[in-house]
């Protein structure tokens, strides 16, 4: 299979693309202080994109380091980090497993699993842009209304939304 491209993902060749943690980057959109305010923070991730072919068939596994929280607040990150929420001590790995991929109009679904605070909750992440730099692959999506209760992370009642936001925009390139 051969670069071809919908109206806004551009399809990469067949094979591995190892994710390139000082280029990608999640970020975070949460409410605390009972839905008043924003939270905006980002993420570190490291993982592997497989192509295949059919296109369908293809894969991806993402590790996000929670330790790596970070906002505009350090009191903040070290609250998020604690054993209130994230529990980065006990549950150092967030990790993402997808189920195989499909169409939906011009973007495509990616169906799978995320693990963290030790439960396996199912998530579907919505890749809207991909686009081909010479062989790095650079996608966008989001990953939206999750819920942290469901993956166990119940402290901070009030003052930490229920709900989270993810956007991934990551670059990969060849392994």
């Amino acid at each position: 299979m051969t670069s071809a491209s919908t109206t806004s993902v551009a399809v990469p060749a067949v094979g591995t693309y190892r994710i390139d943690p000082e280029r990608s980057e999640i970020r975070y959109r949460g409410r605390h202080m009972f839905g008043l305010g924003v939270v905006h923070a980002t993420f570190g991730a490291t993982g592997e994109i497989r192509v295949a072919d059919p296109l369908q068939s293809s894969s991806a596994t993402v590790a996000v380091d929670p330790a790596s929280f970070s906002s505009s607040s350090p009191k903040r990150d070290a609250d998020v980090r604690s054993s209130r929420l994230l529990d980065v001590k006990r549950y150092p790995e967030i990790r993402f497993v997808s189920d195989g991929l499909r169409q939906d109009g011009d973007r495509w679904l990616l169906p799978g699993r995320v693990t963290a605070h030790g439960t396996t909750v199912p998530v579907e992440v919505v890749i809207d842009r991909v686009t081909l730099d010479g062989q790095d692959v650079r996608a966008h999506g989001r990953a939206e209304h999750l819920d942290r209760r469901a993956f166990g992370v119940t402290g901070g009642r009030g003052f930490v939304g229920r709900y989270l936001d993810l956007v991934l925009d990551v670059v990969a390139t060849p392994s």
